[in-house]
């Protein structure tokens, strides 16, 4: 079970709100793109610090906003006609290099290294690719769980309120950072496997 799960009933909540952006003449595209550049500049911001710090409760804080500007997006896109290519584009590759920026400054939080850090931000890459390689294959776009990028932020958010209020990391931190870097491999496997089986039923 993903939070992902919980996107339409998300998605209800927003909609007065994207009726609201579409009156102003707010299009898709420069929402998607706001959000990769709020994400690069925090995650660049915080990694400059290199040390914990308050600052880090900006991580829980941005994680929802930018979630909720992800399904604003797809609602200006679907529910008023700006569906594009260069849309499907920028959707994909913001979000990748949205996740890389703000996972970013975690290499310098203890108990966690670098190898893990660059890991889950390679597997992170890798299973939004598994995920569009279905349209590219002839399927749907595969969200399957079980770590999606909901669940990664619910993480990562979770660890930087932690930071922010000034708290050690338990050593045994580390073990749920290989923990999410094992899930989001299955999470890889699983969207494969799920694009395959869609083109065989058909």
């Amino acid at each position: 079970m993903s939070i992902y799960a919980l996107k339409p009933k998300f998605q209800d909540l927003l909609r007065p709100m994207v009726r609201r952006l579409h009156a102003w003449g707010v299009t898709a595209n420069q929402v998607t793109v706001a959000a990769c550049a709020v994400s690069v500049a925090l995650g660049l911001g915080l990694y400059a610090l290199e040390q914990p710090s308050v600052w880090f409760a900006l991580v829980p804080l941005w994680m929802f906003l930018r979630m909720a500007l992800n399904a604003i997006d797809g609602m200006l896109a679907r529910e008023f006609g700006q569906c594009s290519a260069l849309g499907g584009y920028l959707n994909e590759l913001t979000d990748v290099v949205s996740d890389a920026a703000l996972y970013l400054p975690f290499v310098w939080i203890a108990p966690f290294s670098g190898l893990q850090i660059g890991l889950v931000i390679w597997l992170a890459a890798m299973s939004e690719l598994a995920g569009v390689l279905g349209v590219v294959a002839g399927a749907s776009r595969r969200y399957d769980g079980p770590v999606g990028k909901s669940d990664r932020a619910f993480v990562f958010g979770a660890l930087g309120l932690w930071i922010a209020f000034g708290l050690a990391l338990p050593v045994a931190a580390s073990y749920v950072m290989w923990a999410i870097a094992a899930l989001t491999a299955w999470t890889c496997v699983r969207r494969v496997r799920a694009g395959l089986s869609e083109l065989a039923a058909k």
